[in-house]
């Protein structure tokens, strides 16, 4: 039987009281039940299933990806916060990630000049990523990619000679190559800017320019004086069209322009040389094999940076679109040291090569003499 609640039997039981009194008193008969019928029926509620909780889950850690550092370099016209914004990223945490190699950007150091950053600097930046100068601990930039070299072609001195438009594609080397044969103008600052951020590079000499341009020994002097940067090839000695000429006057121009180039720079440029715009042929690279250059360096890259912006030669942005669209492991960029544009266009250059991670060597180095 349910069980009602108090004041619901009261008023049933004074019902029922005077329903009896009324039926003594001839008001009317209540209707009775019978002996016999049975009390309805009253519904017992199903019980209400009771849910089982799904156990909670335990959350689990998930590892932070490692940030991955890029090496911006900087270019003409740029500042720290510019830097900062296009990387999604402050100027005091680009500070900090640098200041070992750059002190004066270290926002806790007394010396913290951030509006003071130099073309061609090479600053880690982790992009997304701040840090609080002050903390303790910072993103640490992962190290620089190691050098890694394949096996090239072997040239044997007075043999057929070996050509090379490239180096080996399974390495991630790159050599940039200069010319200088003609305009000598931004030679000095070319080299000062390659000295100055340590960039290896190689040049291609004439023996004229070599004897007799003030600029030219000034350049071959300096190159001369870090062999552990820089090496030079024999580029003959007046720029001829060597396939126009016999055997025997191929091999005149570069013992000349070698004899010139060595007394410049205190050192032989053998085993290289490169052939005045390219012109070369079986006869010319045996005969400069036989002069003691067996290596004919050619190109994949030409920047074609000798011709005059105002001639339709490129800009600056284009040389650097030309030789990051093509540049890959063993590639051989020709530029010249009398370049319109060269020099404002090498902090591009190298800032891209760093990107995709292709390390600038010499020629030799390249081809592993």
């Amino acid at each position: 039987m349910i069980q009602r609640p108090r004041s619901f039997v009261v008023p049933v039981l004074v019902g029922l009281v005077l329903g009896l009194t009324a039926s003594a008193c001839g008001l009317g008969d209540l209707p009775t039940r019978r002996p016999s019928e049975a009390p309805p029926a009253t519904a017992t509620p199903s019980p209400v299933p009771t849910a089982t909780p799904e156990p909670t889950p335990v959350p689990t850690a998930t590892p932070k990806p490692t940030p991955t550092p890029i090496v911006h370099v900087v270019k003409r016209g740029e500042n720290l916060i510019a830097i900062a914004r296009r990387y999604k990223t402050t100027p005091q945490s680009i500070g900090v990630w640098n200041r070992k190699a750059h002190p004066s950007l270290d926002p806790t150091s007394p010396k913290y000049d951030p509006n003071r950053i130099e073309i061609g600097w090479r600053l880690t930046i982790f992009p997304g990523v701040t840090v609080d100068p002050n903390a303790p601990e910072s993103p640490e930039p992962t190290p620089e990619p190691t050098l890694e070299l394949s096996p090239s072609p072997t040239a044997v001195a007075g043999g057929p000679g070996v050509l090379l438009t490239h180096g080996p594609r399974a390495s991630n080397a790159v050599a940039l190559t200069f010319d200088m044969g003609d305009r000598t103008d931004p030679a000095l600052a070319i080299v000062h800017w390659l000295i100055d951020r340590r960039v290896p590079a190689t040049f291609f000499a004439t023996g004229q320019l070599a004897s007799g341009d003030p600029t030219a020994k000034a350049v071959l002097a300096l190159v001369g004086a870090h062999p552990d940067l820089f090496a030079v090839g024999n580029g003959t000695w007046d720029h001829p069209d060597l396939t126009a000429l016999a055997a025997s006057a191929v091999g005149g121009q570069l013992e000349r322009a070698d004899t010139a180039i060595a007394a410049a720079l205190g050192t032989s440029p053998r085993p290289i040389y490169r052939p005045p715009d390219g012109a070369q042929n079986a006869t010319v690279r045996a005969a400069a094999s036989k002069a003691g250059y067996p290596y004919t360096v050619m190109w994949d890259i030409d920047t074609t940076d000798a011709q005059a912006e105002a001639d339709g030669g490129p800009s600056e942005d284009d040389i650097v679109a030309r030789v990051d669209g093509a540049a890959q492991g063993g590639s051989i960029v020709l530029m010249h040291l009398g370049g319109w544009n060269t020099l404002g266009a090498l902090p591009g250059i190298v800032a891209d090569l760093a990107d995709a991670r292709l390390i600038p060597v010499t020629v030799p180095t390249l081809l592993g003499l």
